[in-house]
């Protein structure tokens, strides 16, 4: 049998099994590959990991269901076969990093709309371009500023003021059901290796847990760059989306917080306080 046989068959399986979640050990064993072959032929033919494949399958099939609006986000992650709401809130929001070239280029050719909203915690800035959204962060009633610091980050792109950008995102993140996502979320962002990789942990944590610097160190193999750590928390570009105010203190303090620690307190009680009441 030929690798590309292999892979159409992998391919097959995770297709009709994939409400089963199927492990990389399952599909290896299906196509009788080691688990090793498997993921190195798979993403040469393929182009993307096992994994991501069936990621991918997961989230059209909880698209199709959440479209009639009539499910729970938690009924729709059983029936794709995941074990809670939280499993598919992590399908669905996919995190991509600006690539070395696109740094480069500082914003070149790129478009950003953004728009500011009022929320229950203080003035909401959100940016968003073509590739998904790039940032979010409280203001202090300062829109110059804001858009100033934008565009420093960004020098050479063009920035529009759209009303409306990000508008059904916020009203999601501070409404009563935070948890039913309405379509996958794209997020690009700029930063360092370390950076993405102790956001891409965040990301990964179960929705409303709390976790430490130590914790997120240790969970990206750098259990000794606590302090590093906490540097790239406070460097988030993406405020609620990438939930940096969920790190505390290994002495159970609360910690500091790049938008204040009062707004720090405010959103982990929004939270606790919707898990008690279970919404």
């Amino acid at each position: 049998m030929s690798d590309y046989q292999r892979i159409a068959r992998a391919i097959e399986f995770v297709r009709t099994n994939a409400r089963a979640q199927p492990s990389l050990e399952d599909i290896a064993e299906a196509v009788h590959l080691s688990p090793w072959h498997l993921q190195r032929l798979f993403s040469r033919w393929a182009g993307v990991t096992p994994k991501r494949f069936l990621q991918a399958l997961t989230v059209e099939d909880a698209k199709v269901r959440l479209m009639s609006g009539r499910e729970s986000l938690l009924r729709v992650a059983g029936d794709v076969g995941l074990n809670s709401a939280s499993s598919l809130y992590d399908h669905f929001v996919t995190l991509e990093a600006v690539t070395p070239d696109e740094y480069r280029k500082m914003g070149l050719d790129l478009r950003l709309e953004v728009a500011f909203h009022e929320t229950p915690l203080g003035l909401l800035f959100v940016a968003t371009t073509d590739r998904g959204i790039c940032h979010i962060s409280f203001v202090e009633d300062d829109k110059a500023m804001a858009l100033h610091t934008l565009q420093a980050q960004w020098p050479g792109a063009e920035i529009e003021i759209n009303a409306q950008t990000g508008a059904a995102l916020v009203e999601q993140l501070f409404s009563a059901n935070p948890d039913r996502l309405q379509r996958p979320l794209s997020l690009w962002v700029k930063g360092t290796n370390f950076q993405i990789s102790v956001w891409r942990a965040l990301l990964a944590l179960d929705q409303r847990a709390l976790t430490t610097y130590g914790d997120v160190a240790a969970s990206i193999g750098r259990p000794k760059a606590v302090r590093a750590v906490g540097s790239a928390v406070g460097a988030n570009p993406l405020a609620l989306i990438i939930p940096c105010h969920r790190v505390i203190r290994a002495d159970g303090e609360i910690g500091g917080y790049r938008w204040g620690e009062t707004r720090k307190r405010a959103l982990l009680a929004r939270e606790a306080t919707r898990t008690r009441t279970g919404k």
